[in-house]
C-alpha cells in the first residue's frame, strides 16, 4: 500500500495543478443563452464591424472563442431544420424537421412543421406544438438532469423557430402574432406566464405602429456601402401600415430591438438566473431582407438592419451580465447559414437558367409509368423538390418500388433543369459520398418524398398549383459560432466545424447529458 501511495501521491499533485484538471472543475454557466441569428453572414457582419458600438459584436469578435468555419451536416437549408438541427444536435433524419412545411401523406395536403391541433393558441389562433421534432434538445435534458427545475424559454419573431428551440419540456415558447403584432404562445407549455403577460401589455405593437418609422439610424449607413450598387442615393423611409403590417415588420431592422425588450423582461421577471441552477434561454433574432426583397433593391436597409441587431445584442449581453455576471454566463451565437436569394433574371447575362416546373413534372412522370405499369395514379402528389409515391397502387400492382424508382430515376435525368435524381432507396442503401451523406442527412423517411429532385444551380423550381417559387444555389453562406463568458479564452479558430457540435459543447459544459440523438463529439477546449 506504501508503495501504491508512493506512486499515486505525485501523479494526483499533478494532475490538480494541471490544465486539464482546470478545465473539468470548469465552473457551470448560471444562465445559458442560445442566439440564433437568421440569415446572419460573415462577409456581411465583417464589412459592417467598423459602424457597429465597443459592444455588441465587436466585443463578442474580440472576446469569444471564435469558429470561423462553419457549415451545416445537411443540404436544402432553411431556418425550421437549421433551428432543430442546433437544439437537437443531429440532422432532419433523426429529428424529423425536413423544411418549414412538407406533404402529408394521410391528407395529402401541406403541414406546417409546428402545427399541432391538440394544443390551443395562447393570444393566437394557431394550434402549436413540437410534435414533430421527434429528439429530445439540449434543454429538454437539461429539464431531465435538474428534475425539472431548470427555467428554459425561448423566444423569436417566427412561431416555428421558438417552439423547435425550446424543445418538448421547456416552461414556454413566444413569438409575434402575425395578424395582431402580440406576443403569443401555445398551451402546450402551459399558462401564459405573468412576467410575459405585463411585457405584452406594455408594449402594444399595433399601437407603436401607427407613429412609427424606419430610417437609417446612423449617417455612417448612409455614407458606406459594402455593396456594387453604391452608397445611400436617397434615404429610405418606412412606415407599416395595412394587413401586413406586422409580417413586415418582422423582417424589418426594427424587430431586433422589439425581441430584446420581450427578452430582457423574461431575464428580470421569469426567475432566470436567481439560483444556482443552470437556465437556459434560446433567442432567434433576425438578419435576412426587407421583405425577403432582393438584397441588391435593399442594401441601406440590409446595413442598417445589422447596425440595429448590434445595438440588440449589446442591450441582452448587457442585461444578461447586471443579473449574474460575466464569468456566470454562456453566449452561444450562430446562423441559420442561408439567405434569401435573388431575383434576379439571369439570362440577359447569358448565365443558364430557365424554369422547372414541379407541378408540370410530376404529371409526366405519372403519365411516363401509367405507359409502363398500366393506367393508374402512381404519383400522389409533389411539394418543394420532392414527388411522392402511391404506395396503395405499387402494393395493388403488386409492382416492386425499387423497380418503380430505378425508372422514375432514368426518364427524370432526361429533364432539362434536373442536375440530379435522388430516389430513396439510392439515398437509404447507395454508397456513400460526402455530397450524398449532406442530401440523406436531409432527408427523413417519415416525412420526405419518395424522388428528390436537384434542380440546376441558376434555374427557379416553380410549382403552379402550390405557388412555391425559388431561385436555387448552392453557393455557401459564410458565419461563425461564437461563445462568450464563462471564463473563456478568447480565440479564432479556423478548423471546419458543424452546427451538431453546439448542443453536444452546451451539454459538456452544463455536465448533463448531450440529446438523445446526438452522436456528434463534443467542441474541445471546454
Amino acid at each position: 500500500m506504501k508503495k501504491l501511495n508512493h506512486i499515486l501521491l505525485p501523479f494526483l499533485a499533478v494532475v490538480a495543478t494541471s490544465p486539464v484538471y482546470a478545465q473539468i472543475m470548469h465552473e457551470v454557466p448560471r444562465v445559458v443563452v442560445n442566439i440564433t441569428i437568421d440569415q446572419l453572414r460573415s462577409d456581411y457582419l465583417n464589412a459592417f464591424l467598423p459602424m457597429c458600438g465597443e459592444k455588441g459584436f465587436n466585443m463578442l469578435m474580440k472576446e469569444g472563442r471564435i469558429y470561423s468555419h462553419v457549415e451545416y451536416p445537411q443540404s436544402n437549408l432553411n431556418r425550421a431544420s437549421c433551428i432543430a438541427t442546433v437544439a437537437t444536435g443531429t440532422v432532419p433524419y433523426d429529428h424529423g424537421i425536413i423544411a418549414d412545411q412538407w406533404l402529408d401523406r394521410k391528407t395529402l395536403r401541406p403541414v406546417y412543421c409546428v402545427d399541432d391541433d391538440n394544443w390551443d393558441g395562447l393570444l393566437t389562433g394557431e394550434k402549436s406544438s413540437p410534435q414533430f421534432l421527434n429528439v429530445s434538445t439540449v434543454s429538454d435534458e437539461l429539464k431531465v438532469s435538474t428534475e425539472g427545475k431548470a427555467i428554459v424559454y425561448a423566444l423569436s419573431p417566427f412561431r416555428d423557430a421558438s417552439i423547435l428551440s425550446a424543445g418538448h419540456a421547456a416552461n414556454g415558447a413566444f413569438w409575434i402574432n402575425r395578424l395582431t403584432g402580440r406576443w403569443c404562445g401555445t398551451s402546450y407549455y402551459g399558462e401564459f406566464p405573468t412576467w410575459a403577460s405585463a411585457a405584452d401589455r406594455g408594449r402594444l405593437l399595433d399601437e407603436e405602429l401607427k407613429t412609427k418609422e424606419w430610417k437609417p439610424m446612423s449617417e455612417l449607413s448612409g455614407n458606406f456601402s459594402y455593396f456594387p450598387s453604391g452608397g445611400m442615393k436617397k434615404p429610405f423611409e418606412y412606415h407599416f401600415k395595412g394587413d401586413h403590417r406586422f409580417t413586415a415588420f418582422t423582417t424589418s431592422g426594427l424587430v431586433n430591438d422589439y425581441i430584446t425588450d420581450f427578452a430582457l423582461a423574461c431575464i428580470n421577471g421569469s426567475g432566470i438566473g436567481n439560483d444556482d441552477i443552470t437556465d437556459y434561454l434560446a433567442v432567434t433574432f433576425y438578419a435576412g431582407n426587407f421583405e425577403h426583397k432582393p438584397v441588391s433593391d435593399v442594401p441601406m436597409e440590409m446595413q442598417d438592419t445589422y447596425l440595429r441587431l448590434d445595438k440588440a445584442l449589446a442591450r441582452l449581453i448587457e442585461g444578461l451580465e447586471n443579473k449574474v455576471g460575466k464569468n456566470k454566463l454562456l453566449v452561444v451565437l450562430t446562423s441559420t447559414g442561408y439567405s434569401d436569394e435573388e431575383a434576379s433574371d439571369l439570362s440577359k447575362y447569358r448565365i443558364p437558367s430557365g424554369t422547372f416546373y414541379m407541378n408540370r413534372t410530376a404529371g409526366l412522370l405519372n403519365m411516363y409509368l401509367s405507359a409502363i405499369f398500366g393506367n393508374a395514379q402512381y404519383v400522389d402528389g409533389c411539394f418543394g423538390n420532392e414527388i411522392y409515391l402511391n404506395h396503395k397502387v405499387l402494393e395493388t400492382k403488386q409492382l416492386s418500388i425499387n423497380d418503380v424508382l430505378d425508372r422514375s430515376q432514368e426518364i427524370l435525368l432526361h429533364s432539362e433543369g434536373i442536375k440530379d435524381v435522388y430516389t430513396s432507396q439510392r439515398l437509404l442503401l447507395g454508397a456513400w459520398t460526402p455530397g450524398i451523406n449532406r442530401i440523406r442527412n436531409s432527408y427523413n423517411p417519415k416525412t420526405s418524398g419518395d424522388i428528390l429532385v436537384q434542380v440546376s444551380p441558376g434555374w427557379r423550381l416553380y410549382n403552379e398549383d402550390t405557388k412555391d417559387n425559388r431561385l436555387i444555389r448552392e453557393s455557401y453562406i459564410p458565419f461563425p459560432i461564437v461563445f462568450y463568458g464563462n471564463n473563456l479564452t478568447s480565440s479564432i479558430i479556423e478548423t471546419p466545424v458543424t452546427t451538431d457540435c453546439i448542443a453536444p459543447t452546451l451539454a459538456k459544459i452544463m455536465r448533463i447529458r448531450a440529446p438523445n440523438a446526438c452522436s456528434t463529439a463534443a467542441l474541445s477546449g471546454f
